[in-house]
């Protein structure tokens, strides 16, 4: 595959579900990928990348930053409160904003910096007890929560549970954007991307299928 691949394949999936070209934003997930792998998509052009794990995004981006320009960066791992700092520094949208500790730092951050990353929610839709994110029936409270910080989330996140179906995953994420009034939606990856974007994803985080498989340190 790669990244023309999986740019062609996102552009038929916008065209069969009617939306807008580029209404899809593509994040390459470059999380644990060799740097010359990186470069290489850098070097194609695109701009917008996720990572899981603030130290190594704080060890890889400012550098390629540097060298290539701007660049947007995700944070689309888990969010530890005591990286928050570092993370809003470095990046441009957090898509784990997953329980009231974080919203709590998260805006104490913006208030002090008067700007604040792309925040989405993460819901954990399938109820996973060993995943993190907001359970669906704890949603609108956590959401009137954020609102009561300042903080105003672009939208929400989901992870389906591996093995399942994603699409009634996405669908129920899609629903509960709309109750809410939030317009971002954050889901699919490699293997399901295009059923996303038929559910209305306006974020996809497609890593594996771009790079090629990760080789992670034992």
């Amino acid at each position: 595959m790669g990244l023309l691949d999986i740019t062609e394949r996102l552009r038929a999936a916008e065209r069969a579900a009617g939306r807008a070209p580029g209404s899809v934003t593509l994040i390459a997930v470059s999380k644990v990928q060799p740097m010359e792998r990186v470069e290489a998509v850098l070097e194609a052009g695109h701009r917008i990348f996720g990572e899981n794990y603030v130290q190594e995004a704080a060890g890889k981006w400012p550098a390629l930053r540097d060298r290539f320009g701007p660049v947007a960066v995700h944070m689309i791992g888990p969010l530890q409160t005591k990286k928050a700092k570092l993370a809003v520094d470095l990046f441009d949208a957090i898509h784990t904003l997953d329980r009231p500790s974080l919203a709590q730092k998260l805006a104490s951050l913006a208030q002090a910096r008067g700007v604040c990353p792309d925040l989405f929610v993460q819901v954990n839709t399938g109820e996973e007890p060993q995943k993190a994110g907001v359970l669906p029936a704890d949603l609108e409270g956590f959401l009137k929560d954020c609102r009561a910080l300042d903080l105003s989330p672009a939208g929400l996140m989901c992870i389906p549970p591996e093995g399942e179906d994603s699409s009634p995953h996405f669908a129920m994420l899609a629903r509960m954007a709309a109750d809410h009034g939030l317009t971002g939606l954050s889901m699919g990856m490699s293997g399901d991307f295009e059923a996303a974007i038929a559910h209305g994803a306006t974020h996809i985080r497609v890593g594996s299928a771009i790079f090629g498989a990760r080789s992670y340190p034992v």
